[in-house]
């Protein structure tokens, strides 16, 4: 294994794998510049994606859980050549594992640990930062940030949504091809039947959320009959003091990054949190600035071992310094 020590320099380790392990030693020799090359940008951004990781003999359930926390989100994809997109990544860092893993963790009932939502795109995110998505969801309400199609569904048929609500509740878990008058489709490939476009919005907006996929087509049911309690439970933030979060969940996850990268991660606009300027969203001492020879001004995320993202507490440790 190749290890980038407090030099910089590439040494090679027992196995010969061309992977980035850093030691807690290095990043602290990196930090004390104001410029990085781009061999350190690289290996830092791939050490905070998990790459740096030795990968188990047989991968479980536990393994998917800790690599979907410290991604903080899969990217939900049809592409489908050799398998689903989204089930991708967890094999390129834990070797060969069972999707049906994957599968359990989104949609085993109460017990799922991961659900649906928008997060970059369509992505599986961990439940407990379900909260951290209610002001888009709250948004979404509004037609606000929505896709056109999807908020003139509920703008011109909105006794037609309603309805649509009114039936989940009552038969359960639906799929757009199980509604009784879906509407006619916008065209044969992608395009949406009126019934589908409401069930989006329902979704987009939190009404609904998806219970599980059949072949693929996501099916809908409340989130109080799909998702843990303590979950929906939990106390929700404001819609700064989330993105706050989010921000700091996509510094973990990505080690080296413009803060376009930062706000990229989880579809965020431009932000301006109340009396603060950029990196001081974040605690002090857990964003350093600093600048890459590559040419980008990366925003580099290494706080202290023992706390997680979103908590106010001193800054964490970016999971690969330990």
């Amino acid at each position: 294994m190749f290890r980038l020590d407090g030099d910089g320099r590439n040494k090679p380790g027992h196995d010969g794998l061309e992977r980035a392990r850093l030691t807690f030693a290095a990043v602290r020799s990196m930090i004390r510049r104001d410029q990085l090359s781009a061999l350190e940008a690289r290996r830092i951004a791939l050490a905070a994606q998990g790459f740096a990781e030795k990968r188990p003999d047989a991968a479980e359930a536990a393994h998917l859980k800790k690599l979907t926390r410290r991604l903080g989100l899969l990217q939900i994809d049809s592409v489908n050549i050799l398998v689903r997109a989204h089930y991708m990544p967890a094999f390129s860092r834990l070797g060969a594992y069972q999707p049906a893993l994957l599968d359990k963790a989104a949609y085993d009932g109460r017990r799922r640990h991961l659900f649906e939502y928008w997060g970059h795109e369509a992505s599986l995110l961990p439940v407990e930062h379900y909260p951290l998505f209610r002001w888009r969801m709250d948004e979404a309400e509004r037609l606000e940030g929505i896709w056109g199609g999807i908020a003139k569904a509920k703008r011109d048929q909105a006794a037609y949504v309603d309805r649509l609500l009114e039936e989940v509740r009552a038969r359960g878990p639906i799929a757009a091809s199980d509604l009784e008058q879906a509407g006619s489709r916008s065209s044969p490939w992608w395009g949406w039947s009126e019934g589908k476009r409401a069930l989006e919005y329902l979704f987009w907006s939190g009404r609904l959320t998806t219970a599980t996929r059949r072949n693929f087509e996501r099916v809908y049911d409340l989130p109080e009959r799909v998702l843990p309690r303590a979950v929906l439970a939990a106390p929700v933030p404001d819609k700064a003091e989330a993105q706050r979060q989010l921000l700091m969940i996509a510094a973990r996850a990505l080690g080296v990054a413009t803060e376009p990268d930062l706000r990229e991660y989880f579809r965020l606009k431009a932000i301006r949190f109340p009396g603060r300027a950029w990196p001081s969203w974040s605690r002090p001492g857990s964003c350093i600035r600093s600048r890459s020879r590559a040419g980008a001004t990366p925003a580099i995320f290494i706080p202290r071992p023992g706390c997680r993202a979103g908590s106010r507490r001193a800054p964490c440790s970016h999971p690969s310094t330990r």
